[in-house]
């Protein structure tokens, strides 16, 4: 029942190919040093890929993006066909459109319980200014609101 931000972490797999998944489990850490945390499920067949990755980008999903958080968190199809992206200093794919990115070394990592939470040191990141974020919630996207809006209930005089 935590309303969350939605993410898409891309890297450059033990092949050299890009690899990528929608994430919701994405926090800051630290401001100085820039940190930055997610994690992935031991069972995500990626997982070996962004162990061995040294650098990665979490792009941070607006509303617009619904179908590439989608994209991104299914199995067995290409994620990569037609996502415009471009390559990051170090190579790895930063999809365009995102509210902000988060290009990152893959500082440390630490098994726990059925994850493997990642750390990241910031790099180098950008925003869009003025996006409304992709939430999540209840197992559900919650795309129709623009930021910054609010509902008749919540715009109306409190303790009513």
């Amino acid at each position: 029942m935590f309303a969350t931000g939605v993410t898409i972490v891309t890297a450059r797999g033990e092949d050299g190919g890009p690899i990528g998944m929608t994430i919701s489990s994405f926090n800051s850490v630290s401001l100085e040093p820039p940190l930055v945390l997610w994690s992935l499920a031991h069972k995500a067949s990626s997982l070996r890929g962004f162990r061995m990755a040294r650098h990665y980008a979490i792009h941070v999903l607006t509303v617009e993006q619904r179908a590439l958080a989608e994209r991104f968190a299914t199995r067995g199809i290409d994620r990569w066909a037609d996502v415009a992206q471009r390559p990051s200093l170090h190579g790895v794919p930063l999809l365009e459109g995102a509210a902000a990115v988060f290009e990152c070394i893959n500082r440390s990592q630490y098994a726990e319980g059925d994850h493997t939470i990642f750390v990241g040191e910031v790099e180098r990141c950008s925003h869009l200014g003025g996006a409304s974020p992709l939430l999540y919630h209840g197992g559900m996207f919650y795309t129709e609101h623009p930021l910054g809006s609010l509902s008749a209930i919540a715009a109306g005089p409190m303790g009513k």
